[in-house]
């Protein structure tokens, strides 16, 4: 059995994160201070030292949320299809997840194309726990592209790892382009966000197979 002062240590964790969630999807996490977090807590400023040493480790707390979202997401799939419709369906999940959780998308993504680490001052367990499931996820790729290309559905020209972070990284920037660019791309070129991201997926899974005529 839990204790009760556990359980309170986790639910004043639990409503720090909440607290830092509200305010970083809103304000952005630069724009946020301390002090922020703690009106918005209603906790003293030593209360929240107690629990996080930076904002930064919260903000790793946060993609370790968004992160689990996406597992569970993709672990919903049914397995026994055939590798390359798994490939399709794990990039649409990706894409169901940037539009029903676009903040932890944009969080996830935003850190992973950030020129800076946030790493100063974050306790390695924090840190750890958010890479180790970033890696899970690309886990995943990584191992349809190696299913794929073992039994000769994809292209083996190039390594597994590096395909993967080939399509890791061209659907990011579809996914970002069709929600940030929705109305110039409807208004200028009469293309719809839906269209393109659909249009984007089959090019790029296209792009890795050794028959392309058969991918869609």
């Amino acid at each position: 059995m839990v204790s009760k002062r556990a359980q309170g240590k986790e639910i004043r964790r639990r409503t720090i994160i909440d607290a830092a969630e509200q305010l970083f999807f809103s304000k952005g996490p630069a724009q946020t201070t301390m002090d922020d977090l703690c009106h918005t807590a209603q906790i003293s400023k030593r209360t929240l030292y107690v629990y996080f040493s930076s904002k930064e480790q919260i903000y790793f707390e946060i993609m370790i949320r968004g992160y689990r979202q996406l597992i569970a997401m993709l672990e919903e799939a049914p397995h026994p299809l055939p590798v390359l419709d798994r490939l399709k369906q794990m990039a649409y999940t990706i894409d169901r997840f940037s539009t029903q959780y676009p903040n932890y998308f944009t969080a996830i993504f935003s850190y992973e194309n950030s020129s800076s680490d946030f790493e100063t001052g974050v306790p390695d367990a924090s840190r750890e726990e958010c890479y180790a499931l970033g890696e899970q996820v690309f886990g995943k790729l990584v191992g349809l592209i190696e299913e794929g290309q073992d039994s000769g559905v994809f292209r083996r020209d190039t390594g597994a790892v590096q395909t993967a972070l080939i399509l890791w990284s061209c659907l990011y920037g579809i996914l970002n382009t069709a929600s940030v660019k929705k109305n110039y791309l409807e208004t200028i070129h009469n293309v719809s966000a839906r269209s393109l991201t659909d249009q984007a997926i089959a090019f790029i899974i296209r792009s890795i197979c050794s028959d392309p005529g058969g991918a869609f």
